[in-house]
């Protein structure tokens, strides 16, 4: 019996791979991590494509609850484990892993697109950054994300921003939220940012400006991101030209 862990990209149902389908479609029981980021579709419309009925795991069920559900389904039946992106951008899926192997079941990874690449199509190197962070909703006395734009700075990183989301509750962080927190901690409005939303997607949504700029967009999609620049090259400087508004 195997645990199929699979990255299911970034966009809708048709995003999984042949091999994750294959894995999918030879899996008894079917798990939908729900609460690391949000797809272009429902889960019904997962269910439809892959011809299996798909049960939602939230954070309870995947960080405390795991050894009484989908490990202990794992040790007698083919589990596939679905997550949105790919299998490991995210810590708490490396948790389950290892606790997987502790308990002797086999796992299979199948990976996928996540946000950690899907960056490149504003045009910066992905070499080029640094230390990823996450804004949460409550901020109020968190400064690790400015502490880490500020490491990346000093060598010349780009920064990218995760920004916090609750599916459950349909509640998602805007980049409008996450410029409000960073200008309000001594991110200068005139600094050059890039705005995203639901990237990987057909209708992805992206923008360059100043935070000042920025703050006044809208955005319609989720899961949105920040981006701040490092030094950038000439050819990153031409790649952000594209996007509006333009630099």
């Amino acid at each position: 019996m195997t645990l199929y862990m699979i990255g299911i990209g970034l966009n809708n149902e048709k995003d999984i791979s042949i091999n994750g389908l294959e894995a999918v479609k030879n899996s008894d029981v079917i798990y939908l991590e729900n609460y690391t980021s949000k797809l272009q579709c429902s889960k019904e419309d997962l269910e439809k494509f892959y011809g299996k009925k798909i049960i939602t795991a939230t954070r309870q069920i995947v960080e405390a609850m795991a050894e009484t559900t989908i490990l202990k389904e794992a040790k007698t039946k083919n589990v596939a484990f679905l997550v949105v992106g790919d299998v490991f951008g995210a810590t708490t899926h490396i948790d389950l892993l290892l606790r997987a192997k502790k308990l002797g079941i086999n796992v299979r990874v199948i990976h996928n697109a996540s946000i950690l690449n899907a960056v490149g199509i504003v045009g910066l190197e992905l070499y080029k950054y640094g230390k990823t962070t996450s804004i949460p909703f409550e901020n109020r006395n968190v400064t690790t994300p400015i502490e880490v734009l500020k490491n990346n700075q000093m060598i010349g990183l780009h920064t990218l921003f995760l920004l916090d989301l609750d599916p459950d509750a349909n509640r998602f962080m805007t980049v409008n939220e996450a410029l409000d927190y960073l200008t309000k901690n001594g991110v200068e409005k005139n600094t050059l940012c890039i705005g995203c939303a639901a990237l990987g997607s057909e209708e992805q949504e992206i923008r360059v400006g100043t935070a000042k700029e920025l703050a006044t967009e809208k955005f319609k999609k989720y899961p949105q991101c920040l981006i701040i620049p490092g030094r950038l090259h000439f050819v990153e400087e031409d790649a952000l030209k594209q996007w509006s508004p333009v630099v």
